[in-house]
């Protein structure tokens, strides 16, 4: 019994645990904008930017609302003004339903396919298809779950039975070996309202009864409670299946099938297929099966990509199914890709044209202090009062993302020395250790005589750290 008891403590402990990571934009919840799409001050991790942040509210609203497709936005500023922090708010703020498809404009050079292969896959990774079909389902609560094992190991496999209910009725259902292990898979139990495919014995754990609410501190806070089922258990519902485009050509070009999805061997696939499936696809939404989810196409640094790429873009954009293509740069007037010819942001004009142009500002001194408190506490990392508004000026005078860095950097000096909190003398202590981008290159002005390859004149460096100094 006592051993038994052990067990299933450890069990209980496994399925609390989460393993989170922390990224650079994990703290970001959505855009942090109210009903009337009016951006708030600080909200679901996102702080200033409010023109920005409105425009992008206004997009998601018409993504939600499918009422554009074929669209492009720009994302444009310096660096480190939440540019891809937006583009993380607008994915949240879409939900699991819309697809979001990322991609990195350096990415295209190193993949085994031709960069268009890699542009119209990431074009279809946005767009979804919603399919339709109706199937019998057994759903209800669980009263009970009761599992005989046999006395002796190996004489028979497990039976049991299970009990559910809804408000106007109640079943006893008798449960194979399957059955049980599907349940035991789901970690069903008592207060559970599941549902039961008829045709494939797929168990789906909708949540847990209202009714056992007050198990609520037991459960954990991301416990979902729905209503007792009304009516008949066994029903005729209608199930809906998202998937996108991308995963429908896999699954139909490929010989392993689905499995592709899982190795990431997709390959070039052959435009017949995507002929064929998109006929097909045609076909179910005239017939009331399908639908089409226009999703986001999100590429960072999109200055990366070359004059092939974008003339790509151009023509795949006129597509009927089109997704909503977001793009993000830091750069000024550069040279286009592939090219000779200088442009705004490295974008060809007639690309350009195409685009809404949403600009990103610097951030305010009261602006990084909020940013770095979000931090903080996404880090977990307790810090004081003076210790916070040091970090804050050193964001002010180097950069933003330099602040960041830190935080975690002090938390460590800070455990190392036995303090419950990071002290001024930790921010300290970390900023000697690591250098931000206007010291070193101070560093490297004094010294570039004792680097190797050094092509820069005694006047040079010091036009250049006399400007380092100065900005």
């Amino acid at each position: 019994m006592a051993m038994a008891m052990g067990e299933l403590k450890i069990s209980e402990m496994r399925d609390l645990t989460r393993i989170e990571r922390i990224g650079a934009h994990s703290h970001i919840r959505g855009l942090g904008l109210d009903s009337s799409l009016e951006p708030r001050l600080s909200s679901e991790g996102m702080v200033g930017q409010i023109p920005a942040r409105k425009a992008a509210g206004i997009m998601v609203k018409m993504v939600q609302q499918g009422k554009i497709a074929g669209r492009a936005l720009l994302l444009a500023g310096q660096p480190g003004t939440g540019k891809t922090a937006i583009a993380m708010g607008m994915a949240k703020s879409l939900g699991q339903e819309t697809p979001f498809a990322m991609l990195a404009g350096s990415e295209l050079y190193s993949l085994d396919m031709s960069k268009t292969e890699a542009l119209m896959q990431a074009f279809r990774k946005a767009i979804g298809v919603r399919i339709k079909e109706e199937a019998e389902v057994i759903e209800g609560e669980v009263v009970e779950v009761q599992i005989d094992r046999p006395a002796v190991a190996g004489a028979a496999s497990k039976t049991g039975k299970l009990t559910l209910k809804t408000t106007d009725m109640e079943t006893v259902y008798d449960l194979g070996a399957k059955m049980i292990e599907a349940l035991g898979k789901e970690k069903v139990q008592s207060g559970d309202v599941i549902a039961i495919d008829k045709a494939s014995g797929k168990i789906t754990k909708l949540g847990r009864s209202f009714a056992r609410s007050r198990d609520y501190d037991a459960m954990g806070p991301q416990t979902k409670f729905v209503q007792c089922p009304e009516g008949e258990l066994q029903k005729r519902k209608e199930i809906v299946h998202c998937v996108t485009l991308h995963e429908i050509d896999v699954i139909n070009s490929r010989t392993q099938g689905f499995l592709a999805l899982f190795t990431g061997d997709t390959g070039e696939i052959r435009a017949e297929v995507r002929e064929q499936i998109d006929t097909k696809v045609a076909e179910w939404r005239e017939e009331g099966k399908a639908e089409i989810v226009p999703g986001v196409l999100f590429i960072d640094e999109v200055h990366m990509l070359d004059i092939e790429c974008f003339s790509f873009l151009n023509r795949a954009l006129e597509n009927d199914m089109a997704p909503i293509l977001v793009v993000a740069t830091n750069r000024g007037i550069t040279t286009i890709r592939g090219t000779n010819y200088r442009s705004p942001h490295g974008i060809p004009i007639d690309f350009l044209d195409r685009l809404l142009i949403i600009s990103t500002q610097p951030y305010k001194e009261e602006e990084i202090r909020n940013i770095l408190d979000i931090r903080c506490q996404e880090e977990d990392v307790e810090m004081s009062e003076d210790a916070k508004v040091l970090l804050t000026k050193i964001g002010v005078n180097t950069s933003l993302r330099y602040a960041i860095h830190l935080i975690t950097s002090a938390a460590l000096a800070c455990q190392k020395r036995k303090g419950k909190a990071v002290e001024v003398e930790d921010i300290t202590r970390v900023y000697n250790l690591f250098y931000d981008v206007k010291r070193s290159t101070q560093y490297l002005m004094e010294y570039q005589s004792q680097y190797m390859f050094n092509e820069v004149s005694a006047g040079e460096a010091e036009e250049d750290e006399t400007a380092a100094m100065v900005s």
